[in-house]
């Protein structure tokens, strides 16, 4: 019934929601919220999740697009085309959509380098120090978060026999939560984690 749920999960409708942007640079999907007080509750159709309303930076709606900074000068474009070049390289390198990776660096850190989330995962694939010590990374330096986090993503592919849902709930709950349930834990984060990946890839591939 929990494979079931989830492929049902993948199955909504194409509907008018929003995203929670999250202090550590995640964004969570959800169909609508309601705040009260010091807590957000997010609604979707597997549910709700109850979260601080400290850790919500601001909500988007599902089709925001982010204003363009000032053009004082070309560094901001610069920047944001380095970071793509970085993930389509790495992508290639490694043999994966590129598509796939920009939708993951997007949930991960929305494309930021200097992200450190409250757990203390870094960078653009918000690497976790021991992972990219693993990896021989320093998480800090994005050519090398972006190398290794690919490579690990590429890693957890082969490990669950290309199941791409497997692969993605090990990068973000870690292997051993997989291992444990057989597949992808009932942890709703991971859930909704799973879902911004596979909706933010769609749209990658459609705008290709």
């Amino acid at each position: 019934m929990k494979s079931a749920a989830i492929l049902l999960m993948f199955a909504w409708s194409a509907m008018a929601g929003e995203y929670a942007v999250l202090t550590s640079g995640a964004r969570l999907y959800a169909d609508r919220h309601e705040a009260d007080g010091a807590k957000v509750t997010l609604y979707s159709q597997t549910g709700s999740t109850e979260m601080d309303a400290g850790s919500v930076v601001r909500f988007e709606s599902e089709d925001y697009v982010a204003p363009q900074p000032a053009r004082q000068s070309a560094a901001p474009a610069t920047v944001a085309v380095g970071v793509n070049d970085l993930v389509d390289n790495a992508a290639r390198k490694y043999g994966l959509p590129p598509a796939l990776v920009r939708a993951v660096v997007a949930v991960e850190s929305a494309y930021r380098r200097d992200a450190v989330s409250p757990k203390g995962a870094i960078g653009l694939m918000q690497l976790m120090p021991s992972t990219a010590k693993e990896l021989g990374a320093d998480p800090k330096i994005a050519e090398q978060n972006v190398d290794a986090g690919t490579r690990y993503l590429r890693d957890l592919l082969l490990k669950y026999d290309q199941r791409m849902f497997h692969a993605l709930a090990a990068y973000n709950a870690g292997p051993g939560a997989v291992e444990k349930y057989h597949g992808v834990p009932p942890y709703r984060e991971t859930q909704t984690y799973i879902l911004n990946v596979w909706r933010n890839w769609q749209k990658q591939q459609q705008n290709n």
